[in-house]
């Protein structure tokens, strides 16, 4: 994806600081990596946003904010990967990461039988709470760690590319 079409997508960092909800943040967000696309900023805001796209827990997006400050990375980039997790896949990834949880902690998976209830919930979250939670944040861990790295690769590759372009392309003129 190109940086100008991040760019019409996020929001500015004079819209966020004018937001009087974010006031109380103050200097934090006068951080110039906080709006910044940079292939440090992008690749530790996609690896937050990540992170905390794993996490069982609420709040995911204000988590990956306050991680996002806390690391001086893209604020409004790490926010909006959070929603990689969303009603479409939170099934899937905390399936896999209670079994992924289950496996490294030596128990048998449970069959579960899930209802949108309280009274399910407060009976089956003692039981699947452990396994989950240490599949999450294998899962987390482990998908962060590759998407930083392979931002910080691939983001490499096209600056090498563009810089030979821009030098094949200065011989050219040259010669002429």
């Amino acid at each position: 994806m190109d940086k100008s079409t991040l760019r019409r997508w996020l929001p500015t960092a004079e819209q966020l600081r004018s937001k009087s909800g974010l006031k109380f943040l103050g200097a934090l967000l006068h951080s110039p990596n906080l709006f910044h696309l940079n292939r440090h900023s992008v690749s530790t805001a996609a690896a937050v946003g990540i992170f905390t796209s794993f996490l069982p827990l609420p709040g995911h997006m204000l988590l990956a904010a306050l991680l996002a400050l806390w690391l001086r990375s893209n604020l409004p980039l790490s926010v909006a990967l959070v929603w990689i997790s969303n009603p479409v896949t939170i099934p899937i990834m905390f399936y896999s990461t209670y079994k992924l949880g289950a496996w490294m902690l030596g128990i048998p998976p449970e069959a579960l039988h899930i209802e949108l209830s309280w009274q399910w919930l407060t009976q089956e979250v003692g039981k699947i709470w452990l396994p989950l939670l240490c599949g999450s944040l294998l899962a987390g861990i482990m998908f962060a760690a590759l998407s930083y790295l392979i931002i910080q690769i691939v983001w490499r590759w096209l600056v090498v590319k563009r810089w030979k372009t821009r030098l094949a392309l200065r011989k050219t003129q040259t010669m002429q």
